[in-house]
């Protein structure tokens, strides 16, 4: 149920951003948008800059990768003493520039705060098909997203329009791939080891032997008739 400080922001949100093409939703006790990636910087600056609205504060930002959303990968009421096909098969994946994307694989998300009025909300935008995946920067909006962004371009290989600085943050330079993709293998592609004869750091392909683990399943027991 949606409460009377929510029905405000509600109205106050039809009133300022009625030029917009915006789903809205409300969950778990927040509001989320859903809007076009083309109108990101005019919202936020909208949301922020309004002093009715007042969303000062950039809390997170982050990617989503919504490939083979809904399915389930470990049956473990099923598992076998063979363990789980997931990690297993050996497989390297290296980024495809050509590949294009399901429009609603890749989305960023980003939670904002109203200190003045103890508003919270979520936006929610889809990247689309294009390789890379990318939307427009708003550091130039919150100073905080700058790092935020910068998270979302090494995990996920979203890029951002108009950032300052957008490299890496989390991984190495030379690291290939983007980690929090779904697609993405859980050996890696390199490995880092120490040359002794150069004294350097360098990589090499990853050279881990992937086989089956057995975890632990605990079954339902079956009752004697």
């Amino acid at each position: 149920m949606v409460s009377k400080k929510h029905k405000q922001l509600h109205q106050l949100l039809d009133q300022y951003l009625t030029s917009f093409e915006i789903e809205k939703s409300f969950d778990f006790d927040q509001t989320t948008l859903k809007i076009n990636k083309d109108d990101l910087t005019n919202i936020c600056t909208i949301l922020k800059e309004t002093n009715e609205l007042g969303f000062s504060m950039l809390i997170d930002l982050c990617g989503v990768d919504y490939l083979d959303y809904g399915s389930v990968n470990w049956k473990t009421l099923n598992a076998s003493r063979t363990g789980f096909s997931r990690a297993v098969e050996d497989s390297k994946f290296i980024p495809d520039p050509d590949e294009t994307f399901l429009p609603t694989r890749f989305a960023v998300i980003y939670h904002l705060l109203s200190i003045a009025h103890n508003w919270r909300i979520r936006l929610r935008i889809y990247t689309g098909i294009e390789n890379p995946p990318s939307v427009k920067s708003v550091s130039s909006i919150w100073a905080a997203a700058n790092w935020f962004e910068r998270e979302a371009f090494d995990l996920f290989g979203i890029h951002f329009d108009g950032h300052p600085d957008l490299r890496r943050i989390l991984t190495d330079y030379e690291f290939i791939g983007h980690p929090f993709r779904k697609d993405f293998p859980t050996s890696g592609n390199l490995e880092v080891y120490y040359d002794e004869e150069e004294e350097k750091v360098k990589y090499r392909p990853v050279s881990i032997t992937t086989r089956p683990s057995v975890p632990r399943v605990i079954r339902k027991e079956k009752q004697n008739k």
